[in-house]
């Protein structure tokens, strides 16, 4: 969704028009012209985005937007069919979470895309922050913790369903799990709003496309502390996610092991239907937020020791890749809702079985085949 390298150019032509520098009596006036037509050619090359990057933006909202719609259209499905109550409550926060990612994906892209456009800004800018930079950096704070604090609810909430279901049924209800969504988003704007205050500050950051907190440059306190607030909450609930989705998974395979043969248990399935799709969204937030929330924290730390030196151009290349990679979260997460349903879990389940089944029979034919022919063998003897 990020553009890269529109920069790269201005020290192409810095090499063409040097040679043009002599030691002559007309030196100085050459000099003056070859850096003012550096000057030109280095703004000139600023203001002309590749058509290919805008193309790739579009693509990946397009992309972004209709799994959002399709996995939305899926839970509404689901939660207008739903009568259990514990699976009522999952499918809230599901569709609050698709919500929040088709939202996110379209603010996001759409001031990304408008500031490709106009050829984003420009390397002395980096440090400034407009109001468009501070809207665009909250936002994109906001919408990386929400879909975050998000998955360790809904993990927390089917551990206590799965271990413990009758203190679930007592203290989860439709109300307070909307109280709960409430909160969330809430904590997450006030996190977000920090810089507002002083608390932080938003900068455009590498190739000037998009703003974030400030991790490279100038770090103050304000931004260690920020910094370090943002990717310990966004750690903290991958963390807690990982040891909720573990419990309940474990919960479930000892009941699978301990169930007798033949029973069938309806409430089971719908858990581990539940449990399948906590773990891919987990996994799909470690995979595009881990990286994300680790550079920042190691960039700001060693930017603010004074320790980044040469680095400074890695850390901006990685920073760039790891925005990139979390953008990927709000196509992905709506694809385990549309993969991971007991529908399609089902059927891959019987073509799985099928398949073993087959190899199974071929296995016992070869085996009754090269039985009888040794058996032969032996009676030829």
């Amino acid at each position: 969704m990020l553009a890269l390298g529109h920069y790269n150019s201005t020290q192409h032509s810095a090499s063409q028009l040097l040679p043009r520098i002599s030691n002559d009596s007309g030196g100085k006036v050459e000099v003056r012209v070859a850096v003012e037509g550096l000057s030109r050619q280095g703004n000139h090359t600023h203001g002309e985005p590749t058509t290919s990057g805008a193309i790739v933006v579009i693509l990946s909202m397009t992309l972004g937007i209709i799994s959002n719609i399709v996995a939305l259209f899926i839970l509404a499905n689901a939660y207008s069919l739903q009568r259990r109550r514990t699976k009522a409550t999952f499918l809230l926060f599901a569709s609050s979470l698709v919500v929040t990612d088709f939202i996110g994906h379209v603010i996001l892209g759409a001031l990304v895309l408008r500031l490709y456009l106009s050829g984003g800004a420009h390397p002395k800018d980096f440090n400034d922050s407009d109001r468009m930079c501070q809207f665009l950096g909250g936002s994109m704070v906001f919408f990386g913790l929400c879909p975050l604090f998000l998955g360790c609810a809904m993990a927390a909430e089917r551990c206590l369903g799965v271990t413990k279901p009758l203190l679930h049924s007592s203290l989860v209800t439709k109300t307070r799990t909307k109280i709960c969504l409430s909160v969330i988003w809430l904590v997450a704007l006030c996190v977000a709003i920090l810089p507002c205050f002083r608390l932080g500050s938003y900068t455009y950051q590498e190739p000037g496309t998009w703003c974030f907190i400030n991790v490279l440059s100038d770090t103050q306190e304000v931004d260690l502390v920020f910094v370090v607030l943002f990717s310990g909450l966004g750690l903290t609930s991958l963390a807690v996610a990982l040891v909720c989705n573990t419990i309940s998974g474990l919960t479930l395979v000892l009941a699978r092991l301990r169930r007798k043969p033949g029973s069938h248990h309806s409430a089971k399935s719908h858990d581990i239907e539940m449990v399948v799709q906590l773990v891919g969204i987990m996994i799909t937030s470690c995979i595009c937020w881990s990286p994300l929330l680790i550079l920042a924290l190691m960039s700001v730390i060693h930017s603010y020791t004074g320790s980044i030196g040469e680095d400074l151009s890695s850390y901006k290349t990685l920073m760039v890749m790891g925005v990139r990679l979390a953008t990927w979260n709000q196509i992905l997460d709506p694809w385990v809702y549309i993969l991971l349903r007991r529908t399609v879990l089902r059927k891959i389940y019987l073509i799985a079985k099928c398949h073993a089944g087959l190899r199974a029979n071929e296995l016992g034919r070869w085996e009754a085949s090269s039985f009888r022919s040794s058996e032969k063998n032996v009676n030829q003897v």
